[in-house]
């Protein structure tokens, strides 16, 4: 397997965003890649709280920290660009890291649902460590 950053939008609808990075990873996963989704790990409730600006910028250095690792950052930008995914990909320009932008079929919200439903969900998750 190959390490990637995936970096897509967190901001804003957090629930539809959730979602959309959990498919991103499924995507980066069924394409033999092992995905570091920083937002979807630091800003987790309880870790970092995005909206403070000193809490979010611990997120982003280890996010630094991790693209030595990183083969590529993948971009996923069906829902937009983020301001810090937008920072992100001019550092990798400017850093010349490669990077790739990638939209997944039109389908994922869908096929994401339908995933949750059977079982996947995240009370479900939550209810199987005791949570």
């Amino acid at each position: 397997m190959m390490p990637v950053i995936l970096e897509a939008p967190y901001q804003g609808e957090v629930a539809l965003h959730l979602r959309y990075l959990r498919a991103c990873m499924r995507d980066c996963l069924l394409r033999n890649e092992a995905p570091f989704a920083w937002a979807h790990l630091y800003a987790a409730p309880g870790v970092l709280r995005h909206d403070y600006i000193e809490e979010r910028q611990l997120g982003l250095q280890a996010k630094v920290v991790w693209r030595q690792y990183a083969e590529r950052t993948v971009f996923y930008s069906d829902l937009g660009w983020s301001d810090e995914m937008v920072h992100s990909r001019n550092v990798c320009t400017r850093d010349g890291w490669a990077y790739e932008v990638r939209f997944l079929n039109d389908g994922w919200l869908t096929a994401q649902l339908e995933r949750e439903a059977a079982g996947d969900a995240l009370d479900d998750w939550l209810h199987s460590f005791g949570g």
